[in-house]
């Protein structure tokens, strides 16, 4: 696996708890942060698809979940979606 591989976050919009349904990325924090750990380049790209979260690595789609399903801030250490993502990077080579 080349050390430095591009990872493109592409996610859509989700309502957060004020019903309001725009693109954030506090919940993309953790994924980000374990992705970068692993010496990734992350790019994140808005889409269109509501609540999803894609992960893109060399133009195929390698992975993909519920926004809302990642926890909101933090480093992504306790969260096991971003490591079921960080694994899903690594297998893509």
């Amino acid at each position: 696996m080349p050390e430095k591989a591009l990872v493109t976050v592409r996610f859509g919009p989700y309502a957060s708890s004020s019903g309001v349904v725009d693109h954030r990325i506090s919940r993309l924090q953790g994924l980000r942060a374990v992705l970068a750990a692993d010496g990734h380049q992350v790019v994140l790209e808005e889409g269109l698809d509501r609540d999803i979260v894609e992960l893109v690595v060399n133009g195929e789609t390698v992975f993909q979940c519920n926004i809302k399903d990642l926890d909101f801030g933090g480093d992504g250490q306790l969260d096991p979606l971003c490591e079921e993502a960080r694994k899903a990077v690594l297998r893509s080579y």
